[in-house]
């Protein structure tokens, strides 16, 4: 994508910037972080509304898949786990003005492609006010020439945005809407322009926590928290405030202060991820639970706010699912049942939503949660058409998914669908493939419920069939247990009946295998 990185090297003249400037801008105090209900559905059992096939069961797939996992095996697990979880805020919270400055390169190879400045700037801003009580004060798209050098900035600039911001006394923090900025770079720029300064890694990852609500979320975000905790450390050494320097040594254990904290740091990473393995070896277990069942499973991706869980409640009716208008309100994979127009079940599932510049260690992090998309049967690619950036996102999405190394005849299959038609008067696909709809007010269902029934059956293999049974037997009550029964046209003057069903490859070999003709 379009990452701005901050490379570090000191200049001389910065000590003539900052020469003379009062101290940093104190941030109001740290409360924890507020609870978070995500965009989901609540807890429950599956629900949905159909009628001739099997439904799925109170013990087979829930509505959300991460709290599958919720129990630890004993109290002494969740006690290290709680423990685990237990971390300063990453953000001042409370009433915050923001000024939000967007560096945009030009020309030369640091250019982003198929974007605009004021597209990221819209995007950026999103981010913001999707934080409690954080707003954004001024915003600011300055060209630089050097993203990856010095301060950003070049020293006219800098000096520039140094009066603008502290001759601002409403402005208490500055986000750089710049992947990472490193340590030295944070602090050089904090003291130049008086506020705290944040970057586009820490936004999200706060916004990730704050929206976390299973144990395995929770887990996956204090994981990828990480090197912004061992970069704290190095400022810390760098700048010790009467703690100790990195050449001092602990009660004479031979260890220096930094040598004592990397090796803290490196035990919580090992304690948290034995912690995940340990939620996921039982998310895999009773994925293979759901999989026995036999119920085709549709995976619902996107990008981040296009309206993946306002389409699973068009599709389901599921009145627990509650879309927010939001960046990230989903963390956590969520399952919902649903009938096709065949009547067959199927389960949707609600994945994390991507973003552009989405930081390596939260991917990194949340690849296991993503590992259920491996599984499905078919993938559906939600995409807001009414957004400028619409392609871009397109793109960020699959180079995600690639990125997943999913099974090739899963990704050749994915059905695109374009969400939001309703803001975009006159819209038409490019192409014949994808299938437009309105979420929020129904339009388009229909002819997407009836791809994706096509695709399923594609996919799984199941076959529409008609078969002749004996009413006096139990072919009948059977298929209805195991297959997805249309249609029943009673004989009843040979005893029999032909009914139409939907039934997997494995079921029909069972049901020959049980009556044979």
């Amino acid at each position: 994508m379009w990452a701005l990185r901050a490379a570090v090297r000191p200049g001389a003249w910065l000590s003539r910037v900052v020469r003379g400037r009062g101290a940093l801008r104190a941030a109001p105090p740290l409360p924890a972080c507020p609870h978070r209900a995500l965009a989901g559905s609540g807890p429950g059992d599956l629900k949905g509304r159909g009628g001739g096939g099997r439904r799925p069961r109170a013990d087979g797939p829930r509505s959300r898949a991460g709290e599958e996992e919720e129990e630890p095996e004993d109290a002494e697990e969740e006690e290290e786990e709680e423990e685990l979880l237990r971390r300063d805020p990453l953000l001042p919270l409370g009433t915050q003005r923001v000024c939000l400055i967007h560096p945009e390169v030009k020309r030369g190879p640091g250019k982003p492609q198929l974007t605009r400045a004021e597209w990221q700037v819209a995007e950026a801003e999103a981010l913001v006010h999707t934080l409690d009580g954080w707003s954004v004060a001024d915003r600011m798209v300055v060209p630089t020439k050097t993203p990856d050098g010095k301060l950003i900035f070049g020293r006219g600039t800098l000096e520039h945005l140094a009066e603008k911001i502290r001759g601002s006394p409403e402005i208490t923090a500055v986000f750089l809407n710049v992947e990472r900025l490193a340590t030295p770079t944070k602090k050089d720029l904090e003291a130049t322009w008086g506020v705290q300064v944040f970057d586009r890694f820490t936004v999200v990852l706060h916004i990730f926590r704050c929206n976390a609500r299973t144990r395995e979320a929770r887990l996956q975000v204090a994981l990828a928290e990480l090197p912004l905790l061992r970069s704290h450390l190095k400022r810390s050494i760098a700048h010790p405030d009467g703690r100790g320097g990195g050449s001092r040594y602990i009660m004479g254990s031979g260890e220096s202060f930094m040598q004592v904290q990397q090796r803290l740091l490196k035990e919580k990473e090992i304690k948290i991820r034995k912690a995940l393995e340990r939620l996921r070896k039982k998310r895999r277990v009773l994925g293979k639970q759901r999989r026995r069942q036999d119920f085709p499973v549709i995976s619902v991706v996107g990008y981040t706010n296009c309206g993946k869980t306002t389409l699973i409640k068009a599709l389901t009716g599921d009145d627990a699912v509650q879309p927010r208008d939001q960046l990230f309100a989903t963390l956590d994979v969520t399952a919902h049942a649903g009938w096709l127009p065949s009547r067959m079940a199927v389960i949707y599932m609600d994945t994390i939503g991507f973003l552009s510049e989405l930081p390596h260690s939260l991917i990194e992090s949340f690849s296991a949660t993503l590992e259920d998309v491996a599984h499905s049967d078919l993938i559906v690619h939600v995409r807001d058409v009414s957004h400028p950036e619409t392609e871009l996102q397109k793109a960020s999405v699959l180079s995600t998914l690639h990125g997943l190394h999913l099974p090739a005849p899963l990704l050749d299959s994915v059905l695109e669908v374009h969400n939001k038609v309703d803001l975009v008067p006159g819209y038409s696909p490019a192409g014949p493939q994808a299938v437009t709809v309105s979420a929020l007010l129904g339009h388009g269902l229909p002819e997407l419920k009836a791809r994706l029934e096509d695709a399923i059956l594609r996919a799984t293999g199941r076959q529409v069939l008609t078969l002749r049974v004996r009413l006096a037997g139990t072919q009948l009550s059977w298929l209805h247990r195991e297959a997805t029964v249309q249609e029943v046209d009673v004989i009843p003057e040979a005893g029999v009946a032909d009914v139409r069903v939907v039934i997997s490859s494995s079921a029909y070999g069972k049901f020959r295998k049980l009556f044979p003709e």
